[in-house]
């Protein structure tokens, strides 16, 4: 077992299992963002990606909540008009499971559920959370090299993720 593991593993056993969350969704999204995202990342896989949409939530240019940060990306009016309903542009969001046309119900319950546990300790500030990427707001897999990642500041790699920030000042 990893150091990383025993924290995650010491955050699982000190939270409080009943402790008050937050009821705006915020701690599902992030679970289910962690379990496309970083499920067979491993602990730091996981901190990273997370550590990307805290990032966002706290900067200026992006969405101000969890939720919006995961669901972020063009919407089509068609959709609306149809079904009355916002619909993501397949393959176009921030994070791409969320528009993959896909479900997004987990199927793998347990690993989960460890998450959702995790999400929730961070969402409600029981447990502290570190930024082990840098500041970075933006990632990719290492399998591949998005247009965008030459325009941006490398602030390291985390198992098959490769992490960005904007410089500073801009």
């Amino acid at each position: 077992m990893t150091t990383a593991d025993l924290i995650v593993a010491g955050m699982l056993l000190f939270t409080p299992a009943n402790a008050a969350q937050p009821q705006d969704g915020s701690a599902e999204c992030l679970a289910l963002n962690m379990y496309y995202e970083a499920r067979g990342q491993g602990t730091a896989g996981l901190l990273g990606v997370t550590a990307v949409v805290f990032n966002r939530v706290k900067d200026k240019r992006f969405p101000n909540t969890i939720c919006e940060v995961i669901e972020q990306g063009p919407t089509s009016k068609w959709w609306w008009k149809k079904k009355r309903k916002i619909i993501p542009i397949r393959n176009k969001c921030q994070f791409s499971w969320y528009c993959d046309g896909k479900s997004d119900i987990p199927k793998n319950l347990p690993i989960y559920t460890k998450f959702l546990r995790i999400a929730q300790a961070m969402v409600a500030k029981d447990i502290p959370f570190i930024d082990i990427t840098d500041g970075a707001l933006f990632y990719h897999a290492d399998y591949v090299l998005p247009g965008w990642a030459k325009t941006k500041k490398r602030t390291t790699r985390i198992g098959n993720h490769i992490f960005y920030r904007w410089e500073i000042g801009k």
